[in-house]
C-alpha cells in the first residue's frame, strides 16, 4: 500500500512458506492477487484470488469481478460481483462510491499511497465499472 508493489510478492510468498498453516493465509493469497492486479498481471492475479476464494468472503469475488470486467468477460464478472454482493448485503459492493468509501483493510476511504490509489483506480475500479457496478 506504500508503493513498493514489486517487493510485496516475494515477501508474501516467504510469509506463506514460513506460516503455511496460518489460519489467515487467505489474506496472504488475496494480497498477492492484489499486487498482481495492480501490475496488470491478470492471469497471475486470478490464480491467487482463486486460492483465496474458498477461504475468504467478499474480497476475492470483487477482485475477480474487476479482473473479468477488465478482460471483457462480462458474464464471469457479473457472477463474481453478484457473489460479493450476496456475501456482503450491507451495500459495500452496490456502487463505486460505496466501495471507495469502504476503503481497504477496514480503513475508510484508504486505498494506499497516491501511486497505489491511482493503480486501484486504473485496475480495480475500472474493472468493477465494466462488471456493471454503477458510480452511485
Amino acid at each position: 500500500m506504500t508503493g513498493s508493489i514489486e517487493d510485496a510478492i516475494p515477501l508474501l510468498e516467504q510469509a506463506i512458506r514460513l506460516s503455511s498453516r496460518d489460519p489467515l493465509i487467505r489474506i496472504f493469497y488475496t494480497n498477492i492477487g492484489i499486487a498482481h492486479l495492480l501490475q496488470s498481471h491478470t492471469d497471475e492475479a486470478i490464480l491467487w484470488f482463486e486460492k483465496a476464494r474458498g477461504m475468504a468472503s467478499g474480497w476475492p469475488y470483487s477482485f475477480l469481478a474487476a479482473i473479468y470486467g477488465l478482460r471483457g468477460e462480462t458474464d464471469k464478472a457479473a457472477a463474481e460481483l453478484a457473489e460479493a454482493r450476496r456475501q456482503f448485503p450491507d451495500g459495500r459492493y452496490s456502487s463505486i462510491a460505496r466501495r471507495k468509501a469502504q476503503g481497504m483493510y477496514s480503513i475508510p476511504g484508504y486505498w494506499g499511497a497516491p501511486k497505489v490509489a491511482a493503480l486501484f483506480e486504473a485496475t480495480y475500479f475500472a474493472g468493477l465499472r465494466k462488471a456493471g457496478m454503477p458510480e452511485e
